[in-house]
């Protein structure tokens, strides 16, 4: 199968671009490079016969239509979006034009293309969401989000997934095109961006900065290792029902507050200090806006008509990412020296809405 994978040298998109390849699929990686964006998470396949690179913005309609026709994929897997909450804040515009804008064009040269090649059954195009869209829940533990949850997005972030989500079920609904809908829980893991919590806590720890925590760290969210991710991306394209929603979760349930200590404590066992405990530096800072209280996945969907589960627990997940960032400082610490990393974001809800 060819893939047409967007956003593949970001974060979760890399994971499926190699994990992909390594499955034997060719695949066409579709990204414009932004900030949050390394084609040194996709290094390891770069050189692979099934691999090729098409630097391109979504928001670009001509250049989409160009790389539908050169490369005539079987699939779509349409990651590429912005995605920090905290960023949302402060520039929503950018969000609204790529997540929403974006997705809209890549929709209409999704549904030219399929249009040209006789309308194939077996074409899909995998629109990739998360949990966020739905909102925030109770800290009832019974209580989580399952497909039929409505969706009550609650940051500039989550409105622009959510309005892509709704244009993917219009399309399908109105056009027929074969779609496909997952929306996750919180990813971590190995090649995650430097400002987002998990590798934050593991970087400032080493550079004996203070591990910050909004409010009391009472948040709560439900972590899912970006390659069992993958995986579930994967099983989701080749084996769900057209016009159906799939959401992923890692059954991994912490607060905020008990994810950063758990690091701590590896951090302690794999790098101790010279003197005292990487708890030491946790310091609590002003809330992020508008911060939802818990996010929660039922998987009972993906689990029963699926047959996939996650594969790797939180303590097993956590213990993987912090070797992996211990052992690649050549591949994070560039990375640190890019705009907004390392600085704390989306605390001014008066900024104007084109601001940076």
């Amino acid at each position: 199968m060819k893939l047409l994978v967007t956003g593949g040298a970001g974060f979760i998109g890399s994971a499926v671009v190699r994990l992909a390849v390594a499955r034997g699929h060719s695949v066409v990686n579709l990204d414009v490079l932004t900030y949050a964006a390394c084609l040194d998470n996709v290094a390891q396949v770069s050189n692979s016969p099934l691999y090729a690179f098409e630097e391109a913005d979504i928001r670009d309609r001509a250049a989409l239509d160009r790389i539908f026709a050169e490369h005539a994929p079987d699939a779509v897997m349409h990651l590429a979006a912005e995605s920090h909450v905290d960023r949302s804040i402060d520039g929503p515009g950018d969000f609204v034009e790529t997540n929403i804008t974006g997705t809209y064009n890549m929709l209409e040269a999704a549904r030219a293309h399929w249009v040209g090649r006789g309308r194939p059954e077996s074409f899909r195009f995998h629109h990739i969401s998360t949990d966020e869209v739905f909102g925030s829940l109770p800290m009832d533990p019974q209580v989580k989000f399952t497909e039929a949850t409505p969706y009550d997005p609650r940051s500039p972030y989550s409105a622009s997934k959510a309005a892509s989500d709704h244009l993917v079920r219009a399309w399908h609904e109105t056009y027929g095109l074969p779609v496909v809908l997952t929306n996750c829980s919180n990813n971590y893991g190995p090649y995650h961006f430097p400002e987002k919590l998990v590798p934050v806590v593991i970087l400032n720890a080493l550079a004996g900065k203070e591990l910050p925590i909004y409010g009391a760290g009472e948040n709560i969210r439900d972590w899912l290792y970006v390659e069992d991710h993958a995986d579930a991306l994967l099983c989701v394209l080749e084996r769900g029902a057209p016009g159906r929603s799939y959401n992923i979760g890692g059954e991994n349930e912490r607060t905020n507050l008990d994810l950063v200590r758990m690091i701590c404590g590896l951090m302690d066992e794999i790098r101790p200090k010279a003197s005292g405990t990487y708890v030491d530096q946790i310091a609590f800072v002003a809330d992020r806006p508008g911060h939802d209280a818990r996010y929660a996945i039922d998987p009972t969907r993906i689990r029963d008509e699926l047959g996939w589960r996650p594969s790797v627990t939180v303590e097993e997940g956590l213990r993987r990412t912090v070797e992996w960032y211990l052992d690649n400082e050549d591949w994070w610490r560039p990375l640190q020296a890019r705009h907004g990393v390392g600085e704390r974001l989306g605390t001014d809800t008066k900024t104007m809405s084109g601001a940076r």
